[in-house]
Parts: structure tokens; sequence; C-alpha cells
């Protein structure tokens, strides 16, 4: 069983990137159902309940316990009254992974938590142990959902606003062109992500450009699928295969470089289709930023809509070979780079 116990002073603690379904409640609500598997939100969230019930206790026990481990009599034990009604956090880790009776147990106590008892359970979402979930919901859990797409893509897609979001919780500023920088060489990872904004907005003075960001990941963002991407976009054949064997030397996934291809051909088709307006205007219809949009209406006039066509069908058969139908993914993504190079012509 994993029991951490600790005491926690009145520091606050920013929860910027995890989304409450109920307004945060003064003092702090007795139960609390955090949900997602994303570890830096989970951690967050948690660290925030922690830190709003320590603003009105400093001397408040924390208890960490893993609920797969957890008995009934170790519930009982940890959400039941101390003697003189002290405050105590109680975290309850993966949920999910509950037994029947620990499960019971947990509802039973979140029905009518003690007094001075914050009881905090992490559930990953999902039909494992559902009932639970809905249960705590029943008995008024405050719900904070802490979920990151799975699917490459949609991360991609989700990712430019974890960046500004970082940024702004570190009292920096950045565009959106450098958003689109740092996404491109660190990735979707969030923990990288939050690395990097908090470092980019403490050397920058706050103020992160573009520029500065091709500096600090330059050697990072040579190697990502959107490099690949880009070079074929801008129909560069020997410098998107460069780039591509480069990529997959350095660990790159098969798989992020054809959702990078395939996501270069979607922005071809979505500013196609939009035409040759202002793309500061574009951009809340086109859901790209204006510096993207220039740029890629400036790439479509070596792309004829044949050829944009044919660069598509490459992609997707690209998605399609290192997701298992093809036995050699390095030689599937070549063989689509040459195919939508040719297409451009």
């Amino acid at each position: 069983m994993i029991c951490e116990v600790a005491h926690v002073g009145p520091a606050a603690c920013a929860t910027m990137g995890v989304m409450s379904e109920t307004p945060p409640q003064t003092p702090p609500a007795p139960l609390h159902l955090v949900l997602g598997d994303e570890e830096l939100l989970v951690e967050r969230a948690v660290r925030a309940v922690i830190a709003d019930v320590g603003a009105a206790d400093p001397k408040v026990e924390v208890r960490r316990l893993r609920a797969a481990e957890a008995t009934p009599a170790d519930l009982d034990a940890a959400l039941s009254p101390s003697l003189f009604a002290e405050a105590r956090v109680l975290v309850l880790e993966a949920a999910h992974e509950a037994g029947k009776d620990a499960s019971a147990t947990i509802a039973d106590h979140a029905a009518s938590l003690a007094e001075g008892i914050v009881l905090v359970v992490q559930h990953a979402g999902g039909v494992r142990n559902k009932a639970l979930g809905d249960a705590l919901r029943a008995a008024g859990a405050e719900v904070v959902r802490c979920e990151w797409p799975t699917r490459p893509w949609e991360r991609r897609r989700k990712a430019p606003e974890f960046v500004r979001a970082e940024v702004r919780r570190a009292g920096g500023r950045i565009g959106a062109e450098a958003v689109e920088a740092l996404v491109d060489a660190v990735g979707t990872d969030l923990r990288e992500l939050a690395a990097a904004a908090g470092q980019l907005v403490a050397d920058s003075a706050g103020s992160v450009d573009a520029e500065t960001v091709r500096r600090f990941h330059r050697g990072r963002a040579d190697a990502s699928g959107f490099a690949v991407a880009d070079k074929v976009v801008a129909g560069d054949r020997a410098g998107a295969l460069e780039a591509l064997r480069w990529a997959l030397t350095t660990g790159v996934a098969p798989v992020l470089v054809a959702d990078a291809l395939a996501g270069a051909m979607r922005s071809l088709v979505k500013v196609a289709a939009a035409g040759r307006g202002d793309p500061s205007r574009l951009a809340g219809t086109v859901g790209l930023p204006p510096g993207k949009i220039r740029e890629t209406q400036r790439h479509l006039r070596s792309w004829p809509p044949r050829a944009v066509a044919e660069a598509v069908e490459a992609a997707a058969e690209a998605n399609a070979d290192v997701k298992g139908a093809a036995t050699d993914p390095g030689y599937a993504l070549e063989r689509a780079v040459l195919r939508m190079c040719a297409a451009r012509g």
C-alpha cells in the first residue's frame, strides 16, 4: 500500500491546464473528483486542493493511498475523524482500480465525510469502475477534468492552447508563430512543454518570440515530424528526405511523422478552400495562426488542386502504413515523401 503523510503550508498552487466542472468554493469543498490520467494535470489539481486546505489550516495532514492496495479497514482508518477534528486531506489514487468492497467503503464515506476531512479521489475516467465516479458525483463532489487526447493529431491541435496557458502562468507573453515553433520543436508531451515554456519565459524577460524558440530548440525542431512536413510543402525533396532520416534516427515515432504530413495536407486544403483573403480575418475560420495561413497561401501557388489531392492520398496511405499496414514504416514514410514531392512537381 502506498501511503504518504505530509504537512503543507499556505502557499498557493496554480492549476492552469485543468478544467473544473463546478465553480471554486470557499472554504474548500470536502469532496473532490479528479477525472483523467494525464499525470501533470492530475498532480496540479491535487496540489491545488491541498494548497487551498493548507491556506485555511497550515497544519493540515496529507495522506495518500493507492486504491487497489487499500482495504476497507485502511479506508475507514484514514477517513475517521481525529480526536480534535484536525484538518486532513486524503488523496485516493487510481480509484478506477479499487475493488468492489473498497469502492463501497469510499462511496459510503463520501456521502457523509467527517468534519475536517477532505477527500480527493483520482479516477482515470472511462468505463472502468464508472459506478464509483457516478456515486461521488451524486455525493456532490467538485469535479476537475484532467484529460489529454491520446490521438497524436488531437494532441497536436490542443498543444498550442496549453503552451499559451503555460506562458501566461509563468508571467510571460508569446505570439502565435512562437507557439507553433515551440510545439514543433518540443512535441506534445505536457511536462516537456511546461518545462520549455517556463524556461523560455525566464530566459527572455517574459516576451517569447519565434526566434527565441528556434535559438533554444534548434536541434529538436530539426528532428521533428513537422520539419519533414514543412520541407514537403515547400517542395524541398532532398531536405524532406534528410529531415525524415534524421527524425527516425533520433527516435521520432513514425506515427508522429505520418500525422505531421497529414496535418500539413489538411492545412493546405483548409487554406485553399478559404480563398485568398486576409490571413488575420481568415484565422478564426481556418483555425490556424495568421502567419501560418500567410505561409500556406504562398506555398499553394505551387500546389494545383490535383497535386493536393494526390498528396492527401499519399499522406492517408502513410498513416495506414505506419499503423500496421506496412512491414517497414520508415520505408513507407520515405515512399510517401517522394510521392508527395513528385505530386507538387
